[in-house]
């Protein structure tokens, strides 16, 4: 395994936390494979700029909601191929609506994606990591699984599940020298949260200690640390990156 590149994979990579994810991974040394479900020239420009840096990448269309899709992908892309240093799960959806008037399909789609989706590839990451005997898993959860948030009874379902499921892998892999944590981003700076009218950001913003949206560099260094080898004594943990905002 020596001679193969080490690699970090991260999903949902071609923009937002995602994309600072990759950019900050790569910089620290690491070749870096991004997935994207769409918007194909968003993840080229991301694999662009690494290797304007000096640093390596590859763009790849998964649906980490697709099973099987996802392990063809694992055994076409990663198996052998790669040293997987790591996988950062970070691709998901939303769905928002109220309890009363959301649909099996948002329910379903949302968990497909943000807890089944996370739980596949992990699955497959922890295949190779094993044999390695060593790795990092990082899933990219939500204060709102922490909290609730009314409005998301989907997505907090599928992140509070997010978090139970990483402590467990944690405990399930620490012998094998892998570490899986989570971190818990408040309100960041993101496509959905330019969304919000000046009235609601208000109001979120007054129940944030520091007074401001994080941004998504905020949570992309939370992520390096704990792919760093600095963090090789934490695992089964839930880090938030919230400005304050505790549950």
């Amino acid at each position: 395994m020596s001679e193969l590149v080490r690699t970090a994979l991260v999903t949902g990579g071609s923009r937002g936390i995602g994309r600072a994810v990759a950019l900050t991974l790569a910089r620290n040394g690491l070749q870096v494979y991004l997935t994207y479900l769409s918007k194909a020239s968003e993840a080229e420009i991301v694999v662009e700029d690494i290797r304007a840096g000096g640093g390596k990448a590859k763009a790849f269309c998964l649906d980490v909601s697709d099973a099987q899709g996802v392990e063809d992908f694992f055994h076409n892309e990663i198996k052998e191929k790669i040293f997987l240093s790591a996988l950062v799960n970070n691709a998901g959806i939303t769905r928002d609506g109220l309890l009363l008037r959301m649909k099996n399909d948002d329910w379903d789609s949302v968990l497909n994606a943000d807890l089944r989706g996370p739980f596949v590839c992990s699955r497959e990451a922890a295949k190779i990591m094993v044999k390695q005997r060593q790795g990092r898993i990082v899933n990219i959860v939500s204060v709102v699984g922490q909290t609730g948030n009314a409005g998301q009874s989907n997505y907090s379902a599928a992140k509070a599940g997010l978090i139970g499921f990483t402590k467990t892998c944690a405990k399930e892999l620490a012998g094998r020298g892998i570490t899986v944590n989570a971190v818990a981003p408040g309100f960041i700076e993101t496509d959905m949260t330019a969304a919000l009218n000046e009235e609601t950001r208000g109001l979120y913003m007054e129940q944030i200690p520091l007074k401001r949206f994080g941004s998504a560099q905020d949570v992309a260094e939370a992520v390096a640390f704990l792919v760093s080898e600095r963090s090789g004594y934490i695992t089964g943990q839930v880090l938030a990156v919230n400005g304050g905002l505790y549950c």
